[in-house]
C-alpha cells in the first residue's frame, strides 16, 4: 500500500508516513535582474559606440545609445519575471514536453512581439520629445520583427534555459541533502541491528556459564547473576550511543570478565595495559567484549596451563590504537578464518566499517603462541564536535572504569584483573 501523493515512506519506523519535501520555484531576486540588465546595457552600448566610430558616424550621442540600449536590457528585466513564472509551471520534462511546447512557441512570439513594440515606442517617445520629428511607430515594428525577431526569440529562450538551470540545481541540492539523510538513517538502522544481533549472542553465552555454576556453587552463582544485572544495566545505558568513551567500555568489559573468571578462576588472567589519556576517546560501544570473548574461548580455554589475555590501549598519530592479545593454543588458518565468518567478529567488522570507511584498521596477527587482534580508529575524544558527525550519534555516557580490576598503565603490565 502506497502513501499519499504528498507523504513519503516512514523509514524511521515511527508509524508515520513524512511529509514529501516541497520544492519552492526560484523567487525572482529584483536587483539581481536590473544588476544583470544593466551590465548587458553598457557592454551593449559599448559595443554600438564602437560600431558607429567604426562605420564613421561620430556624430551618434553617448547618451542616446545608453538609453537605448538600457531601455532594451530593462524592458527584458520587466518580462523576466512572468517568463520564469511560465518556465517553472511549464517545465521541459520528458512527461510534459507536449504540453511545454504548447505554452512556451506561443509565449516567446509574444513576449518578442511585446518587447518589439515597447522599443518602437520608447524609439517614437525619443522622436517626439527630444528632436520633434516625426516617427512611423507601425513601421518601425515591422522593420525590427523582420530584422531582430531571431534574437529576440534568443533572448526569451535563454531566460528559460537560465530559470531551468536554477531550478534544477535546486532540486540537485535537495536530492542530495534528502540522501545524505537517508545514508545517515540507513547507517543507524544498520549499526542498530548489528548490535540486537550481538547482545543476544552474548547474553546467551552468560546465562549458559551461570547456569553450569548453579550445579557447583551457588554462592558464586548468584554474585555472577549481581555481575550480569550490571552488565544488562549498562548495556541499557550504552544502547542509545553508537559510540562510547572508552572508559565506560572497559567499565563494560570488567564486568564481563569478572563472570568469565568465576568459571576459570586462576587459569584466566586479563591485564590491562591503557594509557590514561586514552579514557575519553570514543570508540564503537561493545567492541571490546566480543574480542576478548574470543580470546576466552579460542585462546585460554584450550590451554591446558594458566592463560593471559592482555588488553591494550594507546595513541599512535591520530588513531587510537586497541588490542587484545592471548597466550593461548592458537589457531589453524581454518580455525582462523572460521572465527572471522562468526558473529562476534563479522559484526565488530561491519560495524567498524559503517562508522569509519576505510579510516580504519582491524587486523589478526598469529603469534607463536596465541593470537593478537588490533583495531585502530580515529583518535575522537567526547568533547569536540567533530563526535556529532557519526551517523546514528548521542551523546555518549561518561563513566570512570570501575569493577574492571587494575587499570595498568604504558609502563606496567604486571596486575591482573581482580577475580
Amino acid at each position: 500500500m502506497r502513501p499519499p501523493a504528498d507523504r513519503q515512506l516512514d523509514l524511521n519506523g515511527t508509524a508515520t508516513d513524512v511529509p514529501v519535501m516541497s520544492v519552492r520555484p526560484p523567487r525572482v531576486r529584483w536587483w539581481i535582474v536590473f544588476a544583470l540588465a544593466t551590465v548587458l546595457g553598457l557592454f551593449s552600448t559599448l559595443l554600438a559606440w564602437q560600431f558607429t566610430v567604426t562605420v564613421g558616424r561620430t556624430e551618434a550621442e553617448v547618451r542616446l545609445l545608453l538609453f537605448l540600449n538600457l531601455s532594451y536590457w530593462y524592458l527584458w528585466a520587466l518580462f523576466t519575471p512572468a517568463i520564469v513564472g511560465l518556465s517553472q509551471r511549464f517545465r521541459f520534462e520528458w512527461q510534459g514536453l507536449t504540453r511545454a511546447l504548447l505554452v512556451h512557441i506561443p509565449a516567446v512570439v509574444a513576449f518578442s512581439l511585446g518587447h518589439i513594440a515597447a522599443m518602437a515606442g520608447v524609439q517614437w517617445w525619443l522622436a517626439a520629445a527630444a528632436t520633434g520629428r516625426s516617427f512611423y511607430w507601425w513601421h518601425e515594428v515591422q522593420r525590427s520583427v523582420l530584422q531582430y525577431f531571431d534574437w529576440e526569440m534568443m533572448t526569451y529562450w535563454t531566460i528559460v534555459g537560465l530559470s531551468h538551470a536554477v531550478l534544477y540545481y535546486r532540486e540537485s541540492k535537495r536530492r542530495a541533502m534528502r540522501a545524505a539523510e537517508l545514508e545517515a538513517q540507513l547507517v543507524n538502522a544498520e549499526l542498530r541491528t548489528l548490535q540486537q544481533q550481538l547482545h543476544p549472542h552474548f547474553l546467551f553465552n552468560t546465562l549458559h556459564a551461570i547456569s553450569t555454576l548453579m550445579h557447583r556453587d551457588v554462592e558464586t552463582a548468584d554474585r555472577t547473576l549481581t555481575c550480569l544485572s550490571d552488565l544488562l544495566r549498562l548495556s541499557l545505558e550504552h544502547c542509545a550511543s553508537q559510540v562510547i568513551t572508552l572508559g565506560a567500555e572497559l567499565e563494560f568489559l570488567g564486568k564481563y570478565v569478572q563472570i568469565e573468571q568465576t568459571r576459570f578462576a586462576d587459569r584466566l588472567t586479563v591485564r590491562y595495559e591503557i594509557q590514561p589519556e586514552t579514557l575519553d576517546t570514543l570508540v564503537p560501544s561493545l567492541i571490546l567484549q566480543p574480542l576478548v570473548e574470543n580470546a576466552i574461548k579460542h585462546g585460554v580455554a584450550k590451554k591446558a596451563g594458566p592463560g593471559h589475555i592482555d588488553v591494550t590501549a594507546r595513541r599512535d598519530g591520530d588513531k587510537l590504537l586497541l588490542e587484545v592479545r592471548d597466550d593461548g593454543a592458537g589457531l589453524s588458518e581454518n580455525a582462523l578464518t572460521a572465527l572471522q565468518k562468526g558473529i562476534g567478529v563479522s559484526t565488530t567488522r561491519a560495524r567498524l566499517q559503517r562508522l569509519f570507511g576505510a579510516d580504519h584498521r582491524f587486523e589478526f596477527h598469529k603469534q607463536p603462541a596465541g593470537l593478537a587482534v588490533v583495531i585502530a580508529i580515529p583518535w575522537r575524544t567526547a568533547d569536540v564536535a567533530a563526535v556529532h558527525a557519526v551517523p546514528g550519534h548521542h551523546e555518549p555516557p561518561r563513566h570512570t572504569p570501575a569493577g574492571m580490576g587494575t587499570l595498568a598503565r604504558a609502563e606496567d603490565m604486571t596486575h591482573a584483573s581482580a577475580g
